[in-house]
């Protein structure tokens, strides 16, 4: 536990002095603050469900950044060697940078609350749909932060995760729309592996456990498979 904390306050450090955590922030904060403003004067309706919607996809724009240098900066600087044979497990390393990972996903959530307390001010908003539409944005994030350290376990080039890590999410955000066209059974699990499908009930209201073992089954899946890249290394 102590290697492992050591660990994090290293990644921790590491992210939040880097100009990448800063940029996110601020691209993060002023188009969904624009968004958030348009739609209140358009709709005058005390709901989140269309910013949702926009995080959703902001998300899958800007998780690449933050996880792309998460492992493969350890390979190309050679440091990944020192973490290796030092008192610590590929479990421990994995675990730490996703969890520092996670910790600027929670604080883009926690900033972003601040429009529901808006809400809250000037209206009489309904909260269940608010409650699930950040549930369903931080298992996301978890899902799509493991997609990306996963990645980034896999080269030593920066870019390449990025760029693989992005074009997984878009792929699986639209897989659904081609799977419609695809024979049984193999439409049926195209849909199921899409993003939005399973996004999408806890943005309205709806939280179903078919939704919830999909996204931590992916981030689970993703983490055990970081590990076993680190392993081979």
């Amino acid at each position: 536990m102590t290697a492992f904390l050591v660990l994090l306050l290293k990644e921790e450090k590491a992210l939040f002095s880097s100009p990448i955590a800063y940029a996110v922030m601020t691209v993060f904060l002023l188009l969904m603050g624009y968004s958030f403003t348009l739609t209140l004067f358009l709709s005058h309706q005390p709901s989140l469900v269309h910013i949702f919607f926009q995080m959703f996809v902001l998300f899958m724009l800007t998780v690449p950044l933050i996880t792309m240098r998460l492992l493969a900066e350890e390979r190309k600087l050679r440091t990944i060697e020192v973490l290796l044979t030092s008192p610590v497990t590929e479990l421990d390393i994995v675990l730490a940078k996703f969890v520092a990972s996670m910790s600027l996903i929670v604080i883009l959530l926690m900033l972003s609350g601040s429009y529901a307390v808006v809400l809250a001010i000037y209206g009489d908003p309904d909260w269940g749909p608010i409650y699930s539409g950040y549930l369903g944005l931080l298992l996301l994030g978890a899902a799509l932060v493991g997609v990306g350290l996963l990645a980034s376990a896999l080269t030593a080039n920066q870019m390449i995760a990025a760029l693989v890590s992005l074009s997984l999410f878009l792929l699986l955000w639209i897989i659904d729309s081609f799977g419609y066209l695809l024979p049984s059974p193999f439409d049926a699990l195209a849909v199921n592996l899409s993003l939005s499908v399973h996004f999408k009930s806890f943005a309205v209201g709806s939280v179903y456990l078919s939704d919830v073992g999909f996204f931590l089954s992916v981030t689970l899946l993703t983490l055990f498979l970081s590990v076993r890249a680190l392993a081979r290394r």
